[in-house]
């Protein structure tokens, strides 16, 4: 056998990670409400084939290792705006919103040969991702903002938090969540994973909805509440990001408000019957009141309640942590992309205009929060 025909399975080895090759430790997953199983890592992939969402609680177990994990902390309640009080700033913002350079930076963002959080590109990914964001801040004082890279022990692709400091009431914290790694799940190491709709596309919706909020900002409206946008890092491997972030929030004992995740947010099946879809599991009922409440605001189209499933994104971290959390998809769960964990998960298959309505619902979310009185 020639030489040359060893170079590029050691190159794949090589970039793409020998853990998954030859490591396969022992996993703990949580499938329902304190409801576990001990896997190993490769059969977590196993799971998601056969639509099992599960949280990967490895790492968060209060008892010795493999016995039991943290229940569920109590999610407190807060009171939520019942109408919309900031129509004139919204309206005047979202419309802004620019297709264009969401496009281009989409696009920018599935040329990374995949963004699974194991692999070199995953990291390049987010290293292009944070590059953006610092970008976004223009002329914006330091002393506004801050930019923080939440590294995880176990992989190099890091989480992203995006952080504007509240003036009076900064304990309350406001998030705007969506995940940034791709995964093909036929070999997550081997195969593209362009990840245009899961989840590019929550990403791109976050990072156009934080730059119109910047340009609030940069007009002097500072918010007394914190915001923050997080671009989670492994989602796909059990919202393993979401859970070492929220998890730290948790012991630090900070106090997050609202949590709402975009996770895949451009895909329209039909034109004639589209919609935005609002998801139960795993919710806070008054957050998604909330939010119904914006929809009907600021947006074009109507909202249709769905379910996913178990921990079918980071808002289930959040919940867990003790956090109200909703989650905003691009449909009713039976009518989104079924391209998604393929390579055909492509730019083109995505709806812009449907994307901007997602924008409008972060955008107005943050703004109609900022203010808003919820408690020292």
């Amino acid at each position: 056998m020639k030489a040359y025909q060893f170079v590029v399975p050691f190159l794949i080895i090589v970039r793409f990670g020998i853990g998954d090759l030859f490591n396969d430790p022992w996993r703990v997953l949580e499938i329902g409400q304190n409801e576990i199983i001990q896997v190993k890592e490769s059969e977590k992939l196993s799971l998601k084939r056969s639509g099992v969402g599960f949280i990967d609680v490895t790492d968060h177990l209060s008892l010795p290792w493999g016995k039991k994990i943290k229940n569920a902390a109590p999610v407190p309640y807060y009171d939520y705006p019942q109408t919309v009080s900031q129509a004139g700033t919204v309206k005047k913002l979202i419309a802004e919103i620019d297709q264009v350079a969401m496009h281009d930076d989409l696009a920018r963002f599935c040329s990374f040969f995949t963004r699974y959080y194991k692999s070199a590109s995953g990291y390049e990914s987010a290293q292009w991702l944070s590059s953006k964001l610092h970008n976004l801040t223009g002329e914006l004082s330091s002393e506004i903002f801050e930019i923080e890279h939440f590294d995880h022990k176990k992989w190099k692709q890091f989480s992203i938090i995006f952080r504007v400091h509240g003036t009076e009431t900064a304990d309350n914290v406001i998030v705007i969540g969506s995940h940034q790694d791709s995964l093909n799940m036929i070999f997550p190491s081997l195969m593209p994973a362009p990840g245009a709709d899961d989840d590019g596309s929550g990403t791109i919706t976050s990072m156009e909805a934080l730059r119109l909020y910047l340009k609030h900002l940069g007009n002097g409206h500072l918010p007394k509440n914190t915001i923050e946008f997080h671009f989670y890092s492994a989602e796909e491997g059990g919202l393993l990001g979401s859970m070492d972030v929220l998890g730290y929030y948790r012991e630090q004992g900070r106090k997050v408000v609202a949590m709402v995740q975009q996770d895949m947010t451009g895909y329209v099946a039909n034109k004639n019957d589209e919609h935005i879809g609002l998801v139960l599991d795993n919710a806070n009922e008054r957050l998604v009141n909330f939010l119904k409440v914006v929809i009907d605001a600021y947006v074009k189209i109507p909202y249709r309640e769905t379910r996913c499933g178990y921990a079918c994104s980071d808002h289930a971290s959040a919940t867990k942590n003790g956090f109200p959390s909703a989650f905003i998809l691009e449909s009713e769960n039976a009518k989104t992309n079924r391209y998604i964990h393929t390579t055909m998960d492509t730019l083109d298959r995505l709806d812009f205009d449907h994307i901007s309505e997602h924008v409008k619902i972060s955008l107005a979310t943050v703004i109609e929060l900022s203010n808003w009185n919820f408690g020292k």
